[in-house]
């Protein structure tokens, strides 16, 4: 609700009328399942508290009109534009994020004008899934101003695939559907576990508190980009070993038949194969663990994930990799890189007591190497997308 006023305020001082509504969706950590969303996999993320929120009103000219809150108080508006001209290349920048989704609604027959400002607490580029939450919130916003609901056809997960397209086919990021069902869809003290082919969602509880345990977030301050194209060079070289493989999606490479799928492929696309067919294996287990509620055995499978990426899928950077050796060796259960890699964040299982103990390991880590000072803070299971005044 704090980013919400900080909106809402901002909108009433720049605009001189108060905001019609202000709309807000959270970040996202994903406990394990990564770059399996866009192989047809399985997913296990939660909300985080920080959260991006738009303060919105209706404009009677066709124009989108953004600007955002700095962390200075100052707003940094971007160029107004015509939603009827919005099309691909039109709009760059961090602007590119919000005009994308209008750009898709206004396919969806939401093509009305608005003055959008935005105001939040969640990182750029520290794989904590920012974009996705902006894109979420005005995604919302937009709905709102058009008397509809995130809930109304085709819900929420409908929402998820338009903020997907706006993604891939406005910004030129090609994501998957994890960030954005996650911000949509996720809800308090549970994970979300989710069959990306399907669509099937389950909401899994998750109290790491009750087991003495929390979630540690390191925020390295390595920052990343989905637009680049390592990100996009390992999406192709996944499509690439299905279409070799004869299967819809690496989803569909069984465990028991990986080793075969392996001798049947060049050698570049075999470690992009492993990873993804032990990854979706590996949230099949987290699942089981949380529903036997021996939260402490996730630990390893969060470090076998880490090093999945680091050496198969090859996304990890020495900051990451420092923040995972350093926790686990302060006692964290497990540790492993978040999002889609080269930057961002790290997670890392911790027993309560041990937090300041591997919060000051990973400080020193850094400090040793000349690295940037890293942003820590507990990851809280928390609520989605929502309309909040």
């Amino acid at each position: 609700m704090i980013q919400a006023r900080r909106a809402a305020d901002a909108f009433s001082a720049s605009r001189g009328s108060a905001p019609h509504g202000v709309w807000s969706a959270p970040g996202r950590v994903n406990l394990i399942g990564e770059h399996t969303d866009y192989n047809d996999g399985f997913v296990l993320p939660f909300a985080l508290p920080h959260r991006i929120a738009v303060a919105a009103a209706p404009r009677s000219d066709g124009v989108l009109s953004v600007a955002t809150l700095g962390d200075d108080g100052r707003l940094r508006q971007a160029a107004p534009i015509a939603v009827a001209d919005l099309e691909p290349g039109a709009v760059t920048g961090w602007a590119a994020y919000p005009a994308g989704v209008a750009w898709v609604l206004r396919d969806e027959g939401v093509a009305a004008g608005a003055d959008l400002v935005v105001a939040g607490d969640l990182p750029a580029g520290a794989g904590l899934s920012s974009s996705h939450a902006l894109e979420c919130a005005v995604a919302l916003a937009l709905l709102g101003l058009a008397g509809r609901s995130p809930d109304d056809e085709p819900g929420r997960a409908g929402v998820a695939r338009w903020v997907r397209r706006a993604e891939n086919d406005f910004v030129g990021a090609p994501t998957g559907l994890l960030d954005q069902t996650a911000s949509l869809c996720c809800v308090e003290a549970h994970v979300l576990f989710l069959d990306v082919r399907s669509g099937k969602a389950e909401q899994v509880p998750f109290d790491a508190a009750a087991h003495g345990l929390e979630v540690l977030v390191v925020d390295t301050r390595s920052s990343h980009s989905h637009t680049d194209g390592g990100y996009g060079a390992r999406r192709a070289g996944c499509e690439e070993a299905a279409g070799l493989l004869g299967v819809p999606a690496l989803r569909d490479v069984p465990p028991d038949g990986l080793a075969d799928a392996l001798d049947r492929l060049p050698g570049r696309l075999r470690p992009l194969v492993r990873h993804v067919v032990t990854e979706d294996e590996r949230v099949l287990r987290a699942v089981e663990v949380l529903r036997a509620g021996g939260l402490a055995d996730l630990g390893p499978l969060l470090t076998a994930s880490h090093a999945s990426l680091r050496d198969d899928y090859r996304v990890s950077v020495e900051e990451l990799d420092v923040a995972v050796a350093a926790a686990l060796a302060a006692g964290a259960l497990g540790a492993r890189m978040v999002g889609g890699g080269f930057g961002g964040s790290v997670i890392a299982l911790v027993p309560v007591e041990a937090h300041g103990t591997v919060v000051r390991a990973v400080l020193d880590a850094f400090a040793e190497r000349g690295l940037p000072v890293p942003r820590t803070f507990t990851g809280v299971p928390s609520a989605g997308a929502g309309r909040d005044f």
